[in-house]
């Protein structure tokens, strides 16, 4: 009997799923007005709106959707909905993209849905077109490596000067600064053999350590989700989940490696020479596990 209504549980959400597809929802944390872009195919209701400060809107996408979204910042329009942003405008010239993408730089979420609900949803946020928000990625539900991903590190804040644009409201790439075949992994540069970080991915890769910082960026970068309930991209996180996405990024294994450091340091004759370390190794121990019990309270 049991297995019957768990049977008849799978095939009425793969129902819902099949016919309602998969919920985006945008929750705007920034103390500004973003103005959320949208591309990709099939078409869905929106390509574009205005998301004030604290609200949240949601979009519904068909199975085997595959796209990108984008915030647009330091925007401009008037009664009539034409206008033009700062960062990340689309250039349709309204507040709808109408199938245009985001002008460089950009952080973008990128997204490509199983074409049924027991198959793979594959998603990431990327810098490879450089960076103008914080945003994050987070998932409810599902199965598989349903991680947060995103940048919740103010890049614009340590852009170099000569990455620098909008008045430092964005941070471009080096190839969309450069142009040249080792920034773009182009070329004799096309392979992931040929074409390795360089200083100014590092530096994007060190801020966000999840996110895409260069075009073959694929081991840490890309996420896979089977069955989720709903993906919610967040411009500028806040500390909660600041603190949520520090915590992720600490494996357990890694917890017990630390903690297993610090009672081999305590116990040996380092105690007594060099007091100073064990001191940090403690505060760095107290402050992981800290980390970990509020992440596993929120």
């Amino acid at each position: 009997m049991a297995h019957s209504h768990l049977a008849f549980t799978f095939l009425l959400f793969c129902i819902i799923k099949g016919v309602f597809g998969t919920t985006f929802t945008f929750s705007n944390k920034c103390d500004y007005t973003v103005w959320p872009g949208i591309l990709g195919s099939p078409a869905i209701e929106t390509t574009g709106f205005e998301l004030g400060k604290g609200k949240s809107r949601s979009v519904q996408a068909p199975p085997g959707w595959s796209g990108r979204f984008w915030g647009r910042t330091r925007c401009n329009f008037d009664g009539s909905g034409h206008g033009s942003c700062a960062t990340g405008d689309c250039g349709s010239g309204q507040i709808e993209c109408n199938g245009a993408g985001a002008e460089p730089p950009a952080t973008l979420a990128e997204f490509t849905l199983g074409s049924a609900p027991a198959t793979q949803d594959f998603y990431d946020v990327s810098l490879v077109d450089g960076y103008n928000i914080q945003m994050i990625v987070e998932v409810s539900g599902g199965s598989g490596r349903c991680g947060t991903t995103g940048c919740v590190d103010d890049l614009n804040r340590r852009c170099p000067s000569e990455l620098r644009v909008a008045d430092g409201g964005g941070c471009k790439s080096a190839c969309d600064t450069f142009g040249t075949p080792e920034y773009c992994c182009k070329g004799y540069f096309g392979s992931p053999e040929a074409c390795r970080p360089t200083v100014y991915s590092e530096l994007f890769k060190s801020a966000c350590p999840k996110s895409y910082s260069y075009a073959f960026d694929d081991a840490t970068s890309t996420f896979t989700c089977t069955a989720a309930d709903e993906y919610t991209i967040v411009f500028c996180p806040s500390v909660h989940s600041s603190i949520k996405w520090k915590a992720s990024n600490v494996s357990e294994d890694s917890l017990n490696a630390l903690l297993e450091l610090y009672a081999r340091l305590a116990s040996s004759s380092q105690a007594n020479t060099n007091p100073c370390l064990l001191s940090i190794m403690f505060g760095l121990v107290v402050y992981v596990i800290s980390l970990w019990h509020t992440y596993y309270k929120l």
